[in-house]
């Protein structure tokens, strides 16, 4: 069996991993993964939960020895009206010198005003007046950090009616406006497809390739109310099939990006991950050689 020490040891930014499909690594596993070393690309990590350092942080060092990882961030509040905090950024780029992540990332949402931190990743409007506020803070942190960023695309369970423009143009202008990259979550335009009614493969094809540089796959759940069902983007079960046929769709047209699964509750043994993560794999390397037979015979 293939292990972490097979592939890669002390990798170091910026160099990608050997194989495209990760994890996001969680406590429950810490453990597990450095027993196991399974054969999974890279990990990645919310770096708030280690801005205090102590047992995680310690842990995560560990992990960091046989992965490439990314940090993911959720607290940078970028589509906020004020620029982003500096005592935050502070604290995220003291992780970025100790560990050199590969990628580093956060969302199209705003979760802070003021004084206020909510525990969610609020939607925006797709105005202009919201592209100048949320590049703004883009350039900031990208400035601060001296790396170039990923923005992922958020789920919502709403939609605003001042939209000027779809949601896959306003992070095309975004990247194009910033020179940041994407974090494509194709189980998030899955879920946003059925709760607004849009195509989901339009969407995928709608995206700029150039700028997209990781993909997030997650199990959602559907919720029945008085007046109808939606999706919300749970992370607490495997990737739906429905999803999957989407991201065979979006390997085909954007290659072998780096792909993240991410199980944030209800967080099953790590080879149930790992198992989620060998399927992304396999997608990949099946449309590569495809791709490779294709120029061959060109």
């Amino acid at each position: 069996m293939t292990s972490a020490k097979d592939m890669t040891q002390n990798t170091s930014f910026p160099v990608a991993p050997l194989r495209a499909a990760g994890i996001g690594l969680r406590a429950k596993h810490y453990e597990d993964i450095l027993t196991d070393l399974p054969a999974i690309g890279w990990i990645e990590v919310h770096p708030e939960n280690y801005f205090g350092g102590g047992t995680h942080r310690h842990y995560l060092a560990k992990a960091r020895e046989f992965y490439p990882l990314s940090l993911h961030a959720v607290g940078l509040s970028l589509g906020s009206d004020k620029p982003v905090d500096e005592e935050h950024m502070k604290q995220f780029k003291a992780l970025i010198d100790l560990f050199e992540p590969f990628q580093i990332s956060d969302h199209a949402s705003w979760s802070a005003s003021g004084n206020a931190h909510l525990n969610d990743l609020l939607p925006l409007p797709y105005t202009k007046e919201t592209i100048k506020r949320l590049c703004g803070n883009i350039d900031r942190v990208q400035n601060y950090f001296g790396r170039t960023i990923l923005i992922e695309n958020p789920s919502s369970y709403l939609s605003y009616t001042i939209d000027e423009m779809p949601e896959y143009e306003f992070m095309n202008d975004i990247a194009k406006r910033t020179g940041c990259h994407i974090l494509l979550d194709v189980n998030n335009i899955y879920v946003q497809s059925v709760n607004h009614g849009f195509d989901p493969y339009h969407y995928i094809d709608n995206i700029t390739p150039e700028p997209v540089r990781e993909i997030h796959l997650a199990g959602h759940t559907e919720r029945a109310f008085d007046d109808g069902t939606i999706l919300v983007d749970t992370h607490n079960r495997p990737v739906r099939d429905e999803v999957w046929d989407l991201y065979e769709h979006t390997i085909a047209r954007f290659g072998s990006v780096p792909t993240l699964i991410e199980w944030d509750g209800d967080i099953p043994p790590l080879s149930e991950l790992v198992g989620e993560s060998d399927k992304a794999q396999a997608i990949i390397d099946r449309h590569m050689k495809t791709q490779d037979k294709t120029h061959e015979a060109a």
